[in-house]
């Protein structure tokens, strides 16, 4: 037996609970012990398990409750239910929440010790993966675009319909979520996959040389210029055109650009002769464009010209759930493409992935998961190989010792003061730091009368 997995064994009887850790010891596994669902959370938050044994019924916190909580902490942790027959309903309930299993008192050992490996040895990444492909596989190249969570499926469900159309896209996130990649998306599943998908960085060129790009120059329509040249529209007839960064085009290119879209013709530089084409435009900002309106740095016509359909691909610490996926996957490519034997992740590698806020979104967690995939020679790439995760990862262990001697609601309450605090009293990010919901955190400020 692998005595490295750390099992976490929740459960308010005490004899029950003892009863588990020696049996469980004696299999070679080392043991935490949570008598409560709300214990539970705080180890989860505190360090990495390979699987948690939690009782269902409990006084305080409920496992049902408690498995909502761990879920949002680290969804990668198989947890196997334990129920009465009284309260199976529950544990299916569970199951749906996430459990991976669950089991009846009284305990059949040998049924527990084979469902336990099962969970623990299952490449669950694999069939989430599987999964995936049955969601989304008619329309999208899953082995570019990974997500199983909420916000993703949302985002994929909302691209699919996109791609059906011929209107104009606006895709807005952070930088490093991946809008290029959704614009691909759009266009290879769209009528018009079949011609050009061109792009272009509207960051990347000065004002100067940007016109002559989109729209094509004439010989001799300015110095260097010594042949005739076709612009990126010309190049995307029938086809897509994608404006990455399209906040930084200055208002004389916005004014041409949007009688490009309202008369879908154009002229080169320098040149008299008029071009029409046939053109689907999709847009990218990582900027807030509708401020930028009102600060008057950008057209409000042209705005709503570009934003008729608005697709907004969430920062990968806003979707922990696919952080496991995502990690995997890229193992999986960057360890095929350097032939490294590498199988996964160790448990505490897992967690940190998880915990990170990954400020860089996907980009950066590529680059750091090829950088540690490249330097590493083990089997199983641990914490210390993941060497680009430089940014400290917010604490979340249990309370420091000075609230030891407090009651549970004033440590409460003092967690989740200094959580808002460090958030700069963003609610959202202060609900992400703990684990819960939005939802969540406003019932305990109302509860703890917090304004």
């Amino acid at each position: 037996m692998n005595t490295t997995r750390d099992i976490l064994v929740v459960d308010d009887d005490n004899g029950h609970r003892t009863m588990l850790k020696t049996l469980l010891s004696g299999w070679g596994y080392r043991i935490f012990e949570a008598d409560d669902g709300s214990k539970a959370i705080e180890w989860v938050r505190s360090r990495p398990f390979d699987l948690i044994l939690m009782d269902i019924r409990m006084v305080k916190v409920s496992g049902l409750e408690a498995l909502g909580a761990i879920k949002g902490i680290n969804p990668a942790i198989p947890v196997i239910i334990i129920t009465a027959y009284s309260s199976v309903e529950s544990a299916i309930e569970a199951m749906k929440k996430g459990a991976y299993e669950y089991l009846m008192k009284p305990l059949d050992f040998e049924e527990m010790r084979m469902k336990m490996e099962q969970a623990m040895e299952h490449s669950r990444l694999k069939e989430e993966n599987r999964l995936l492909k049955e969601i989304i596989g008619e329309h999208f190249d899953t082995r570019n675009i990974i997500g199983k969570s909420s916000a993703m499926i949302h985002l994929l469900e909302t691209t699919s319909k996109a791609a059906a159309s011929d209107a104009t896209v606006l895709i807005t996130g952070e930088s490093g979520t991946g809008k290029e990649m959704i614009a691909g998306a759009i266009h290879f599943n769209s009528t018009r996959k079949d011609h050009p998908f061109i792009k272009l960085n509207c960051a990347a060129i000065s004002e100067g040389l940007l016109e002559s790009e989109l729209f094509g120059h004439e010989k001799g329509a300015f110095t260097g210029a010594i042949r005739r040249r076709e612009g990126r529209f010309h190049q995307a007839d029938r086809g897509t055109l994608f404006l990455d960064e399209i906040s930084e085009m200055s208002m004389a290119m916005q004014a041409k650009l949007l009688r490009v879209i309202q008369e879908r013709e154009f002229t080169r530089v320098g040149g008299e002769e008029v071009l029409t084409v046939d053109v689907r435009i999709i847009t990218a900002t990582n900027r807030d464009l509708l401020a930028r309106v009102q600060q008057g740095d950008f057209r409000e016509d042209l705005y709503y010209r570009l934003n008729v359909i608005n697709l907004k691909v969430p920062p990968l610490r806003q979707r922990k759930d696919d952080i496991p996926l995502m990690a995997e996957h890229f193992l999986k490519m960057f360890a095929a493409k350097n032939a490294k034997p590498i199988k996964g992740f160790t448990p505490q590698a897992m967690d940190r992935l998880i915990r990170y806020p990954w400020p860089g979104n996907v980009r950066e967690m590529m680059n750091t998961v090829e950088s540690a995939v490249v330097l590493s020679d083990a089997e199983y790439l641990s914490e210390d190989d993941l060497s680009l995760m430089h940014a400290d990862v917010p604490p979340a262990g249990p309370a420091s010792p000075v609230a030891a001697d407090l009651p549970l609601e004033e440590v409460e309450k003092a967690t989740i003061l200094k959580t808002l605090e460090f958030s700069g009293g963003n609610k959202s990010e202060a609900a992400r730091k703990l684990g819960i919901t939005r939802a969540t955190l406003h019932k305990k400020l109302k509860k703890y009368r917090v304004q």
